[in-house]
């Protein structure tokens, strides 16, 4: 057996072992690179400021874990204590007022009204308690999990950015790609994952400020309200109903159709028409041409889908996976193009 085989052999072993130990922490390791990819332009300004690689690492895990996961792990704690101590009074009151506004549906809307007395029928009050305090059980254990990974995430995130330049320099060395090709693939990976890092935080702020403003002043909990709806708002389409929905129910069923009749106006117009249609594009528009000064063309519509997609196959962490998956591959399409059939082939 010849020396480079047996050392092939030896280093596939070596990584199926090393899979296999790192298996429960591949995701976070995955997740905090894609977003140190996507922060690189924030750790430059720390190194600038800090002029050391520690202190530049370290300000920007604590700039993330303050912007992004501080006020996850404040929803998700506090939304369990509520469903906690959630009144069962307050299911009976919902309940039958939205039985009698159903009841007292026109004529015309006999086919929506028979629609929703199935929905109630299936969905009967011991049955809405029975899964809130399932939810409510389901959420602590979630809230913990998720606290867990977060705090992964903020490790191997500042491990990411400490030690990148080294990784990567040791990557292009081992690959033996061309300058130009590895350029090419960082580039446009980093300019995809920036814009959407960037937007999905600087769009989800400011639907869930505007949510929570609003409803602060019906008497609910705006910050924690206003979290949840940014939240929602990533789910493209039906987020922001998801959100504005049940409080318009609840509001109506205590009788205060004033305050349904505003929640419903304020959410449609002033969120789901004019901040997400008209202001949203407008500030990814902004943060690319100002904040990253990307030269890569990126496809909005693209960007949108990959979103879409990530969500549906991974779950949360799927608007960072989906979007960093699609721009691998239109970077990887992008190479192919910039070479003839030779480079690949070997023939000339």
């Amino acid at each position: 057996m010849k020396p480079q085989h047996f050392i092939m052999i030896l280093f596939a072993f070596a990584l199926y072992w090393m899979y296999q130990l790192y298996n429960a922490y591949w995701m976070p390791i995955f997740i905090g690179s894609l977003l140190a990819i996507s922060t690189a332009n924030i750790h430059k300004k720390m190194l600038d400021v800090f002029k050391n690689d520690f202190a530049a690492a370290f300000g920007s895990s604590l700039l993330l874990a303050i912007l992004l996961f501080a006020p996850l792990g404040y929803f998700l704690t506090t939304l369990t204590i509520k469903l906690h101590g959630v009144n069962i009074d307050t299911f009976t009151l919902v309940y039958e007022k939205v039985e009698s506004l159903i009841a007292e549906l026109p004529d015309s809307l006999a086919f929506v009204q028979s629609q929703l007395a199935m929905v109630m029928d299936y969905n009967n009050l011991s049955s809405m308690a029975g899964n809130s305090l399932g939810f409510a059980a389901t959420l602590g254990k979630y809230s913990a999990s998720f606290l867990k990974d977060a705090f992964l995430i903020i490790i191997f995130y500042f491990f990411a950015q400490y030690y990148g330049k080294t990784i990567v320099r040791y990557l292009i060395r081992i690959i033996r790609l061309p300058q130009q090709d590895t350029t090419l693939l960082s580039l446009e990976l980093s300019n995809v994952m920036s814009v959407v890092f960037y937007s999905i935080i600087a769009t989800a702020t400011l639907e869930g400020a505007l949510f929570g403003i609003m409803i602060s002043f019906i008497g609910y909990n705006g910050l924690l309200f206003g979290i949840m709806y940014g939240i929602a708002s990533l789910i493209p389409i039906v987020g922001g109903a998801l959100m504005w929905t049940p409080f318009m129910i609840y509001e109506l069923s205590l009788g205060h159709s004033g305050n349904a009749l505003f929640i419903t106006l304020y959410s449609i117009i002033i969120i789901s028409i004019i901040a997400d249609t008209f202001i949203k594009p407008v500030i990814i528009k902004y943060i690319d041409l100002n904040f990253i000064k990307s030269s890569t063309k990126i496809n909005e519509l693209l960007i949108f889908f990959s979103i879409l997609a990530g969500l549906t196959a991974f779950g949360f962490w799927g608007m960072v996976l989906g979007p960093a998956i699609t721009a691998f591959f239109m970077a990887l399409l992008k190479l192919y193009d910039s070479h003839d059939e030779s480079y690949f082939t070997g023939k000339s």
